[in-house]
């Protein structure tokens, strides 16, 4: 998973809070591409030396195009029907906040890879859409990675991404599903909790895997 964690990392440059809600998935991702790039390649230093920066540019350049609900009831699966809503709530934020911490770390490691777009297919009544996408490597086979959208009442959100293949919330409900037979809902958060104290603290990744 870490690298998935990774690679991941690079779908965050595709997805930011200027993209009106008209504008299509694909379009959404190619627009705000160079915009996240351009950050990261402005403040790296910056976003190295405090991370508080790094976590406030991705919840604003990012966070508006993911729908953390949709994909926490997706990754808990029959423990989601089985929680209460303030056990749901919990577990948005606390994964909420691990994989911005996760993610946006991993930003910092861009070596300005080509991300290059592959063809779009979609029929304007559509109310979920694939956008693939794959990252150029230097040396060795490029790296495909898709992006699952559905329309929401306010506009394209992303509720899965696929790094070669495996799904994101597929790889977080098996490990979370095993957690959650040894230690229960109520202990999963707790340990999601406490890896996101710690990552506050140290300003460093999160270790709530």
């Amino acid at each position: 998973m870490k690298r998935l964690f990774a690679v991941t990392a690079a779908s965050l440059f595709w997805l930011g809070a200027v993209a009106a809600q008209t504008t299509s998935p694909d379009e959404l991702v190619e627009k705000v591409t160079q915009r996240i790039i351009e950050l990261i390649q402005e403040n790296r230093a910056a976003y190295a030396a405090d991370h508080s920066k790094l976590y406030a540019m991705v919840d604003k350049e990012v966070l508006p195009y993911f729908d953390f609900r949709v994909m926490s009831r997706a990754v808990l699966g029959r423990y989601w029907r089985q929680a209460s809503e303030a056990q749901r709530n919990r577990f948005v934020e606390e994964f909420r906040e691990l994989l911005v911490r996760t993610y946006a770390t991993a930003l910092l490691k861009y070596n300005d890879e080509e991300i290059r777009m592959l063809p779009f297919r979609a029929s304007p009544e559509d109310k979920q859409v694939l956008v693939r996408t794959e990252i150029v490597q230097p040396s060795g086979p490029n790296i495909p990675m898709n992006f699952s959208f559905y329309r929401s009442a306010s506009g394209w959100k992303v509720y899965d991404i696929a790094i070669e293949g495996v799904s994101l919330v597929t790889s977080y409900r098996s490990t979370y599903a095993q957690r959650i037979q040894s230690q229960g809902l109520e202990g999963l958060i707790e340990s999601l909790a406490e890896a996101n104290r710690r990552g506050r603290a140290g300003g460093t990744q999160g270790g709530g895997r």
